[in-house]
């Protein structure tokens, strides 16, 4: 049994979800059936109409998802009332050669021209995952913070440098434009638009989707990775994990690959957004949550990975992953 007492609908939303070819089902779902779950509560509250008014346009009537279902899309509209929200699921793709392809194909090109002309009429944007490279590359975060898939940021720092990218965030809000970070970020995304129109609202739906929001990639990135992205990169992170007990040197690394400091610090904070040190002492946390997993002495892990004991070591990885040594163990083991 519910009461309406503590809830406040501040106002309604209309939100239209911008749908093309190979979009990821998840991501699209994940924003649908979050939106449906917030009408349904809204309803069974007593709360009047539905406070969501959500329908799926894109530049073809029919789009087929990534995992080949077909669905109905309404044409994008010419003329009419615009929505408030104008939100951009992800595409299914994973490697940067089909990500360029992609951002390169006729309905895509049409999205993004879709995208332009609605932001310069006042629309707000929101997207998640690679759905954020679709409004990078119409040009429409540029001087922004924005976050993006930790898995490609390396590529979204090098092709849009004009963006301030911080891919250890989950959702971001710049200026009537919110990203969300890795795939389930559309779930992120999808509260944060509910929570507007109503925070209570929003953490009843979390509730009942047994949804746990997170402020932060970070717990998730794989620094190995992204590593790959870059073949400078790759070789500091071989000698790094080879010396992660030792006091960190810049001065060392760069002289250990035949390279100036500044080069080795410029490419990290190109392709990682991040110091050489930084990336450092995210490989140590690595392992330290690895080795803490397989149940080791939290002392001789710190001395392993180069903290002076386990006490800085164990605030580290609350702060660093938002989790206690007994959450890992309890999670990961």
């Amino acid at each position: 049994m519910f009461t309406n007492d503590i809830f406040t609908i501040i106002y309604d939303m209309k939100i239209h979800l911008l749908v093309l070819n190979g979009v990821f089902d998840t991501g699209l779902t994940a924003l649908m059936d979050t939106f449906a779950t917030a009408n349904e509560l809204a309803s069974t509250l007593g709360l009047g109409v539905a406070p969501l008014e959500v329908r799926l346009i894109g530049p073809r009537k029919r789009v087929r998802t990534a995992m080949g279902l077909v669905a109905q899309v309404e044409p994008l509209p010419s003329s009419g009332p615009l929505p408030d929200w104008l939100v951009v699921p992800a595409i299914k793709v994973s490697q940067p050669e089909q990500l360029i392809q992609m951002l390169n194909r006729r309905d895509v090109i049409e999205a993004k021209t879709c995208l332009r002309t609605w932001q310069a009429s006042g629309v707000n944007l929101a997207a998640a995952c690679l759905g954020t490279y679709l409004l990078a590359d119409a040009g429409l975060l540029d001087g922004r913070d924005a976050t993006t898939t930790w898995s490609l940021a390396p590529f979204f720092r090098q092709r849009y440098p004009e963006v301030r990218l911080d891919d250890s965030r989950m959702v971001i809000a710049s200026r009537g434009v919110v990203t969300a970070g890795a795939a389930m970020g559309h779930l992120d995304l999808a509260l944060w638009l509910v929570r507007q129109i109503s925070p209570e609202l929003a953490s009843l739906v979390a509730g009942f989707l047994l949804i746990d929001t997170r402020a932060s990639q970070a717990q998730y990135i794989i620094p190995d990775h992204l590593a790959h992205a870059d073949a400078l990169i790759e070789k500091f992170e071989r000698w790094a994990r080879s010396n992660l007990a030792q006091g960190f040197s810049l001065q060392d690394a760069a002289q250990a690959l035949h390279v100036h400091a500044r080069t080795l610090q410029r490419r990290t904070d190109a392709v990682l957004g991040k110091s050489p040190l930084a990336f450092f002492q995210d490989l140590r946390i690595e392992r330290a949550r690895q080795l803490v997993s397989a149940g080791r002495d939290l002392e001789a892990i710190a001395s392993e990975v180069g903290y002076a004991d386990a006490s800085t070591l164990r605030n580290l990885l609350r702060r660093k992953l938002g989790r206690g040594v007994r959450e890992l163990r309890s999670t990961l083991h």
